[in-house]
């Protein structure tokens, strides 16, 4: 049996009920965030280190705005700011200009520039298992208020929502509900997240793929049956470029606006790695195959030495900026849906080492997106060689296959032209062809 996840999203029927209880939810926990960001900067400027969540639960647990949520709510909260600090430290090892995450709130000033108060966003608001009561026969659920929100802190009081699904879902295993603030719409939704368990199918076949992660191309697949798909990540470079301008160009990097493009640029990435993975898994379906290799970007970012690699201006961006580890998570995920393995491998010199003969040589790979080989005088595709080695997996001394034994007079043809697949916001991944024929 496999345990998966399922995440349904839910409109609040009793809007006008519940909205303004929400808003104070929503604002109190933007002051959680403040407090615990202005206490993470002060113990990096005093230590050079970021308190992870468990400090900062440690040491915000008895503040007051800590008790604007239930417990497991505010400590939700708390993770988040630690995993975007931690992003942070990470994007400015090679982007000096990386800001640390923001604060939740607007200023607004007077004709002489004196503040005069503060506007709060309404922040996503997390209920894990302890602050849920759901009633399944009639689509309601009961959220645990913060104490602070109480008429006697002790009381047990909460917010009584009745949602409705779209049709034919029936939510069931209730483990977490999110209150997201709809900017476009200026209404709540719920995000139900639930468990379910499922039979582990068979695999679709014995074949293997190969999978080389990239920034030009995002991704590269290497079948057995010789055939190659590549992914470029034009829509990822056109977003990351975009959207930290469009923030840069707000006020407070914290308001309203750099929150929403914030969300906005987050919900398009996932977007982008979902559509990916479910296009490779179907793709792996049709061609019979029960292992994904993937490359492991561990130490991606460093040289032999520890020391962070040089990968030009915008190569570092978006280097920092794309979730390998996040998109092969979600691959492994839905793979697993569908019986095939996804394994991740040692793929150092499988960019410099030739998939057909096997000669590894750095000069090799001559210009982006061309390899040549001078020992076998075969030229194709850079990236889909590196695929192939994955698929390979030449770093693996038990392996029987290496590159230029048992393949006899294979073909090159697939590796010099893969089907390239570009992203559509409408329709998800395409056949270049298509998307182009489709174009006005």
């Amino acid at each position: 049996m496999l345990e998966v996840h399922r995440t349904h999203r839910a409109k609040i029927l009793n809007h006008n009920q519940v909205a303004e209880i929400l808003d104070r939810h929503g604002w109190s926990a933007s002051k959680l965030w403040n407090v615990a960001n202005y206490h993470s900067r002060e113990v990096w400027e005093e230590t050079g280190e970021i308190p992870d969540h468990g400090d900062l639960k440690d040491e915000l647990k008895t503040h007051h705005k800590y008790k604007g949520l239930h417990s497991q709510s505010s400590q939700r909260v708390l993770e988040e700011l630690a995993e975007a600090f931690n992003s942070w430290y990470e994007k400015r090892k090679s982007d000096d200009r990386a800001n640390p995450p923001g604060y939740r709130k607007r200023n607004y000033y007077d004709t002489d520039g004196n503040r005069v108060h503060e506007e709060h966003p309404r922040s996503t608001v997390t209920w894990k298992q302890n602050g849920i009561r759901h009633d399944t026969k009639n689509n309601r659920v009961r959220l645990s208020k913060g104490a602070n929100h109480k008429e006697h802190p002790r009381a047990r009081e909460y917010i009584l929502v009745e949602y409705e699904t779209r049709p034919g879902v029936t939510v069931e295993n209730l483990q977490q509900v999110r209150a997201v603030y709809d900017q476009a719409k200026e209404r709540w939704e719920l995000h139900l997240v639930c468990t379910d368990e499922i039979e582990t199918p068979a695999a679709p076949g014995t074949e293997t793929a190969g999978i080389d992660l990239g920034i030009s191309n995002f991704a590269a697949v290497a079948y057995s049956t010789e055939a190659a798909d590549l992914y470029p990540g034009t829509r990822l470079k056109q977003d990351g470029y975009y959207f930290p301008k469009e923030i840069a160009k707000c006020d407070d990097s914290g308001g309203e606006r750099a929150t929403r493009l914030h969300a906005k640029w987050s919900e398009r990435r996932t977007h982008f790695f979902h559509g990916l993975a479910k296009h490779v898994v179907q793709r792996c379906i049709e061609k019979g195959v029960g292992r994904i290799n993937v490359g492991n970007l561990e130490g991606v970012c460093e040289d032999e030495n520890g020391n962070s690699k040089n990968w030009g201006k915008h190569g570092n961006l978006d280097l920092h900026g794309w979730a390998f580890d996040r998109f092969t998570n979600i691959l492994e995920y839905k793979a697993k849906v569908e019986g095939i393995e996804v394994v991740e491998v040692d793929e150092s010199a499988t960019s410099k080492t030739c998939c057909m003969c096997g000669r590894e040589e750095d000069s090799q790979r001559v210009e982006r997106g061309l390899y040549v080989c001078e020992e076998c005088d075969a030229a194709f595709n850079a990236d889909v060689n590196g695929a192939e080695n994955i698929r390979l997996n030449i770093n693996e001394e038990s392996n029987s296959e290496s590159p230029g034994q048992s393949f006899g007079d294979r073909s090159t043809g697939w590796l010099a032209q893969p089907a390239v697949h570009l992203y559509d916001l409408s329709s998800g991944f395409q056949p270049q062809e298509q998307v182009v024929d489709c174009k006005p």
